[in-house]
């Protein structure tokens, strides 16, 4: 069937018409209406509430290319941070935590658009997959963990958001970038060679947190930086602050920069890192394009054998305390504990001592002593296989001995060169990723409400 071809005349005529219509029609049913428009629905005077108030509505706080990100978005992604800092976020700290969480949602939208603009698919199915892990990672399902975020004044919407920003930015990025950069065989060569050339120097576990910062707004980022490192050095996690804070593409493996060498870092970070011992967080450097926050979870020699890197054969006795017990019962019981473990008798009698005092006895081989928490590693330093250490927990949750069984050293060996070539090609494409979300954030048409 043919279609209907209107000529423009004949379409303005008949609109005219239409609108003609509608408007006598609606006269008509003003007439007819009675004075009070409701006294057909017979409703109480006073009429009993039931239920739940019905929330206020939710303003725009920006419109990024047409798009809103709400006040609702900004208090779930707070929630969603308290949570992984152990829900410890002071009173005077929640007014500027607003602000960058809004930068950081803005971020997050344009790398989303863009990826869809790109055609870059980032399926259900692909959030659903990353939210069981998560959901695994907490011991929970993906319903429990919803219920959690909930009470927690978050939701599984604002965790599948932010989910699906990391992957399309992430897929967005080996599309447009990656698969541009390249690096020369002779590149990685040179790199081996200054290795050989490096054994004995020091060498560090890396994370980092980058703020992009500009003129404008470079005082505000500064102080905001300065914050994140006070939570960090009160306890929050370094990882999960990363991850909702960092604007490098390791953010999304919490700022792992994996070992690495001072002298690959950009001035001024070399001079900083060899300030710091393992467990300490610096200041906020100013770095090219912002300000960048590290940490230092380990330390090493290149090229050199290193007792740390021992691969550990271990018995766990567990003990656990009978509820009800007071303080003091459990301090006693700890103290028995504690002189039971340091006369043991060698790896096989971790079996009798955790008989002894009804303890749960775990036996754990293939474990590095680098994973080991540092206070753990330098007490094992020093231990003798078929020791034990000190007891270490809480009397509130329980306490533990690791007894050694078997210590087998690893021989310092140099990263191969596929190690070298995937690193150096992390480090460009890092580079390359600031300078593209910076371009996006040029171009956006960004509104404030």
């Amino acid at each position: 069937m043919a279609a209907l071809k209107i000529s423009s005349a004949r379409k303005t005529a008949l609109a005219a018409t239409a609108a003609v219509a509608l408007a006598t029609t609606a006269m008509a049913q003003q007439a007819a209406a009675p004075v009070n428009s409701v006294s057909t629905l017979n409703l109480p005077q006073n009429p009993q509430l039931f239920g739940t108030t019905m929330p206020s509505v939710v303003k725009a706080t920006a419109i990024v290319n047409g798009q809103v990100i709400t006040q609702t978005d900004i208090d779930q992604r707070l929630a969603l941070l308290a949570m992984a800092n152990g829900g410890r976020i002071p009173a005077e700290e929640v007014g500027p935590l607003r602000q960058q969480i809004l930068s950081n949602l803005i971020d997050e939208l344009l790398q989303i658009q863009d990826a869809k603009k790109a055609e870059v698919e980032v399926k259900p199915a692909d959030i659903d997959r990353a939210l069981e892990r998560v959901a695994q990672q907490n011991k929970q399902t993906v319903d429990q963990l919803g219920k959690t975020l909930v009470a927690n004044g978050s939701s599984l919407r604002t965790m599948r958001r932010q989910i699906e920003g990391e992957i399309a930015w992430q897929r967005l990025l080996n599309e447009k970038i990656e698969s541009d950069v390249t690096v020369g065989e002779d590149e990685v060569n040179a790199v081996i060679s200054r290795l050989q050339a490096a054994k004995g120097t020091d060498e560090y576990k890396v994370s980092e947190i980058f703020l992009p910062a500009t003129s404008v707004n470079r005082d505000q980022v500064s102080a905001g930086a300065a914050r994140l490192v006070e939570q960090i050095r009160e306890g929050a996690s370094f990882a999960g602050l990363a991850r909702n804070y960092s604007q490098a593409t390791t953010a999304v493996v919490g700022g792992d920069l994996g070992w690495i060498r001072p002298e690959r870092l950009p001035d001024p970070l070399p001079a900083a890192l060899r300030q710091l011992q393992p467990g300490q967080v610096s200041d906020p450097i100013p770095v090219s394009g912002g300000f960048s926050i590290v940490a230092v979870q380990d330390a090493r020699k290149v090229l050199t054998n290193d007792p740390r890197d021992a691969v550990l054969s271990l018995k766990q006795v567990a003990l656990n305390f009978a509820p009800g017990s007071s303080q003091a019962e459990r301090q006693g019981l700890v103290e028995r504990f504690s002189t039971a473990a340091r006369n043991v008798g060698g790896c096989g009698g971790a079996d009798k001592l955790a008989a002894d005092f009804k303890a749960d006895l775990v036996q754990r081989d293939e474990i590095k002593m680098r994973d080991l928490p540092p206070a753990l590693q330098n007490i094992m330093l020093a231990m003798q296989v078929g020791q034990a250490t000190q007891p270490f927990g809480s009397l509130n949750e329980g306490v533990r001995t690791f007894v050694l069984c078997g210590r087998d050293q690893v021989a310092a060996q140099a990263p191969s060169y596929d190690e070298i070539y995937a690193a150096t090609k992390e480090d460009r494409v890092n580079l390359r990723a600031r300078r593209y979300l910076r371009d996006l954030r040029r171009d956006a048409i960004i509104e404030y409400r």
